[in-house]
């Protein structure tokens, strides 16, 4: 990590007072973000912040990809914000390497600020190579994205507190740099999602919330390797997390990132029918990964319910195609 010039109070003590208002895992209250990537126009991106709102959802999320079809993560989420009434709203996740840390600190607090405190930021290390190569950017190793990734949260935190920060990293260098605003909130959450050891480690020291993808990027591709997919993959990533949060585990807020709900009467024969798409996995690993819920709306409530007991998971992402499924479970799970 980089030198800051501030040292009278440790980061240690920084950032766990950072997530100091947050209670013990496995009590707290469940939370559901949906990822909303699109719409056409105002109205339509307008609507569809209404819908998830009406559907019980407590976070509205953007993704932050180079491809059609998927509006600019911030700005979009102020016109979120502006049409609904109490939904927050938050990335998942932005990719590090498009913006420098000194802006994105700027533009996070400046939507904070202008949202009313309802920001979440995400931030994840990049992973498409693609996306890269079409903008003419040098996709590093993952070792070289995730120090940087960890540099950037650290300059972001300390610009939010309002400090007047040098900065000497590998990967940044900043000379009397301020954040003009700072952010409604205090804390403003920040959220380090991903599958590799390297990026929850760093999410473990930085970030308020966790959150697990349960698969990785293979390198150079667009496939991807459900190596994590599983609840025993899960419960080993926690694993890393609480070894490298120490003192601060306590503290987080832990996530899952769902690929698919599905409702049905017959869980495991849905699970069969699933499982050729996904064959490094067994129709058991399906039926109780934390990647793909199956079942009725009862028993995909007692499948999370179990998970927040067993592992602290609290916090449950879906996509926009699941939106109306999982609203159904919502209802179960409000407290």
């Amino acid at each position: 990590m980089g030198t800051p010039d501030c040292r009278s109070e440790s980061l240690h003590t920084l950032v766990c007072n950072h997530g100091a208002m947050t209670a013990m895992a496995t009590d707290r209250p469940f939370r559901f973000g949906v990822s909303i990537w699109g719409a056409a126009t105002r109205q339509e991106w307008r609507k569809k912040s209404k819908l998830a709102e009406a559907a019980g959802f407590d976070t509205l999320l953007t993704a932050d990809h180079l491809i059609d079809g998927m509006l600019a993560p911030l700005t979009s989420l102020i016109v979120a914000a502006e049409a609904t009434s109490r939904i927050r709203v938050g990335t998942l996740v932005l990719n590090n390497d498009f913006r420098h840390p000194v802006v994105l600190a700027r533009e996070a607090a400046t939507v904070d600020l202008l949202t009313d405190g309802r920001l979440e930021l995400g931030l994840g290390a990049g992973h498409m190579k693609f996306e890269y190569d079409g903008a003419g950017l040098s996709y590093d190793p993952p070792g070289t994205r995730v120090a940087r990734l960890g540099e950037a949260a650290e300059i972001i935190r300390l610009l939010w507190d309002g400090r007047t920060l040098d900065f000497s990293g590998d990967h940044y260098k900043l000379d009397g740099v301020r954040c003009f605003p700072v952010p409604n909130q205090k804390p403003l959450p920040l959220l380090i999602g991903g599958n590799g050891r390297r990026v929850l480690t760093t999410a473990a020291r930085w970030a308020d919330i966790v959150s697990f993808t349960g698969f990785s990027q293979v390198e150079g591709t667009r496939d991807v390797n459900p190596d994590h997919f599983t609840r025993d993959g899960l419960e080993t990533q926690i694993g890393w997390v609480r070894a490298a949060a120490g003192d601060r585990f306590n503290h987080l807020e832990l996530s899952t990132l769902v690929q698919g709900v599905t409702l049905t009467d017959d869980r495991r024969l849905t699970a069969q029918a699933l499982q050729p798409l996904l064959p490094a996995l067994s129709v058991d690993d399906l039926l109780t990964s934390p990647y793909g819920l199956i079942g009725t709306a009862d028993e995909i409530a007692d499948q999370l319910r179990q998970q927040r007991d067993l592992l602290g998971v609290s916090y449950i992402t879906v996509f926009e195609k699941d939106l109306e499924a999982m609203s159904s479970v919502i209802d179960l799970l409000k407290e």
